[in-house]
């Protein structure tokens, strides 16, 4: 069983979801959205109510209208030792509505931890730091990372640029010294406690919802 089908099979646990669609096929609601399998078997995927008994295709196309490239935030994850935090990272990418997700370094990632998402937005991947930065510039995306670094700064007293793409580095390592120098800035989270740093899956997700904050 590859990665692919283990991530189906986790998402369609019985009694998660909703069963078939009721009073049967007579009342089926109309409209190409519709998934006629699902309608009849019922809809056991991680997605939220209003996308229901939605065909996949349906759902990206939604999501695509409402949150437009340029107009929304990007996010990349550097990967050059398999992080699995990568997958948790796109997953939570999908729930802030980002449309594109990019991948510096190995092409092969652990896709579990996505749950699937990753099927409903763009994961670009770029072999390295220089030919990411090329496509960035050419996007008109700024390129903002997030690390704990000297010369960082705080996340919470930053006004993030609407036409971004947040960068996570690996969760030991942090920001290779290249992708920090290539970003117009570097964002860190305040933090109060005795550790030194969080999980960049964690870290991300702040970052994320920071960025929603100041542009939703």
């Amino acid at each position: 069983m590859n990665e692919e089908t283990e991530s189906v099979v986790i998402q369609s646990e019985p009694g998660v979801g909703v069963g078939p669609w009721p009073g049967g096929r007579e009342n089926w609601p109309t409209g190409e959205q519709f998934d006629p399998e699902l309608l009849e078997n019922g809809d056991y995927r991680n997605v939220e109510d209003h996308f229901r008994y939605w065909r996949m295709d349906a759902i990206v196309a939604e999501l695509n209208a409402v949150n437009n490239r340029g107009e929304w935030l990007e996010v990349a994850i550097e990967n050059l030792s398999h992080d699995f935090n990568i997958g948790s990272i796109v997953r939570t990418a999908n729930a802030m509505g980002v449309r594109h997700v990019h991948i510096v370094g190995r092409r092969r990632w652990n896709r579990r931890g996505a749950m699937v998402t990753d099927r409903y937005l763009q994961v670009h991947h770029y072999p390295d730091v220089e030919t990411f930065t090329e496509a960035m510039r050419s996007a008109g995306l700024r390129i903002v990372g997030v690390d704990n670094i000297p010369a960082s700064t705080a996340l919470e007293e930053t006004q993030l640029p609407q036409n971004c793409v947040l960068v996570m580095g690996e969760e030991s390592a942090g920001l290779s010294q290249e992708m920090a120098q290539a970003a117009e800035k570097v964002v860190h989270i305040t933090q109060y406690g005795s550790t030194r740093s969080m999980n960049v899956g964690h870290a991300a997700a702040i970052s994320m919802w920071a960025w929603v904050l100041q542009h939703r």
